[in-house]
């Protein structure tokens, strides 16, 4: 029982729930950012680069051919750099964007305390402060009337 009152304690820490959160977070904004380059930047590339899709480029290192005894299809090998570029431009795309996204969080948090904050309201003495502070009003007063 020990055991699984460590784990719970473990599972439900602020910390651990956080972290599930983003990492649930992160995958949603990486399909976001994926879409965002493979159909808004990827296709005016293309033209730019003629019309050119990288995911296609390749060198053939062994041509694909049939086995003559088997008559078995033996696969091309191939160096999919192509691939490679549009992964890469996938990288700087989503470290891009989680750069402007937390810089632009930056901003808001130093706005937010840069922003004077209202003077907190005096607190309402406790009531033994107030008896004293009648007390000492009617010892005043009463030195007052010797006076």
């Amino acid at each position: 029982m020990k055991f699984l009152n460590e784990f719970k304690t473990f599972a439900l820490k602020g910390n651990v729930v956080d972290m599930a959160v983003g990492v649930i977070i992160g995958g949603a904004f990486g399909k976001i950012v994926t879409s965002l380059v493979n159909d808004i930047i990827m296709p005016p590339l293309g033209v730019l680069v003629g019309g050119m899709n990288f995911k296609n480029l390749h060198i053939v290192i062994q041509k694909a051919a049939i086995d003559p005894v088997t008559g078995k299809l033996t696969e091309a090998v191939t160096l999919n750099y192509g691939n490679f570029i549009q992964t890469t431009i996938d990288f700087l795309i989503i470290a891009f964007s989680i750069f402007i996204t937390i810089k632009f969080m930056n901003k808001l948090k130093r706005k937010k305390e840069a922003l004077p904050s209202a003077p907190s309201p005096t607190p309402a003495p406790s009531k033994e402060e107030a008896l004293l502070t009648d007390i000492r009003d009617i010892l005043k007063s009463m030195e007052d009337k010797k006076m």
